[in-house]
């Protein structure tokens, strides 16, 4: 694997609420200088994100009901819309995680089946937010089944802001994990890729995450990622290669 294929397994957060208008640019640059495969921003910064990365060969993808997926059928539908006005090549929707821990699979199958539709149209990509740290296996396993049915482009583990109150009383998010990677991989059919995201911050965390079954990593920690990367393919031990000593 070369360090230019693992830049195109990297969606490039930029979610978090605090980050100014010149963090969003400058995300964006770093973005386009190791070639991700996208830069997901904040819907707003959609707009300008198009403009910072055009003619880059980097994609720009946004949220949709982030981070909670509670906002109704139609709102998500005007916000895919507003977003693919704005730019967006692929949309990351959370799903409505109360609805699925209620089991109510109509409306969820409704909710995702509505959202695809229209992304099929515009012939963009829809990734479906299961939020797992939520989520029983079944739970899982029926969303990988009901996502599948819907053709969607990937089924994706985690916000990174999907904290769970455990019995010490402090809230915290586990995201992606090589348990959830590998059921979500069995469970979805061969045409639907699933997106690891949530925790990945090392070179190692990424390569466990591809070996486990994922075609695409959501990270806010791609410098870091890519200079292991890129010192491990100039002469550190491991599979890495660079093979142009001047891409970065």
């Amino acid at each position: 694997m070369t360090c230019a294929e693992i830049a195109k397994l990297i969606d490039h957060a930029l979610l978090h609420p605090t980050l100014t208008d010149k963090e969003l640019e400058a995300g964006c640059r770093l973005a386009a200088k190791y070639q991700t495969a996208s830069v997901c921003v904040k819907p707003y910064a959609l707009r300008n994100a198009a403009d910072w990365l055009r003619n880059s060969g980097v994609m720009v993808t946004t949220v949709i009901g982030f981070p909670h997926g509670s906002n109704t059928i139609l709102q998500k539908y005007q916000e895919s819309e507003q977003a693919i006005e704005d730019g967006a090549v692929e949309l990351d929707m959370v799903v409505n995680i109360g609805k699925v821990l209620s089991e109510d699979w109509e409306y969820v199958t409704e909710e995702i089946n509505t959202i695809q539709q229209l992304v099929t149209e515009k012939n963009i990509t829809l990734k479906v937010i299961f939020e797992t740290d939520f989520l029983s296996n079944e739970h899982k396993i029926k969303l990988c089944g009901i996502s599948s049915e819907s053709n969607v482009g990937f089924v994706k583990t985690s916000t990174g802001f999907g904290f769970v109150k455990h019995s010490d009383g402090n809230f915290r998010t586990v995201g992606a994990t090589a348990e959830d990677i590998k059921l979500m991989r069995k469970y979805s059919d061969p045409q639907v890729e699933v997106k690891a995201s949530g925790g990945i911050r090392t070179l190692n965390d990424l390569l466990m995450m591809v070996e486990c079954g994922a075609t695409r990593i959501g990270t806010g920690s791609t410098q870091a990622i890519m200079e292991e990367a890129l010192s491990t393919g100039n002469g550190g031990p491991g599979i890495i290669r660079n093979d142009d000593k001047n891409a970065y």
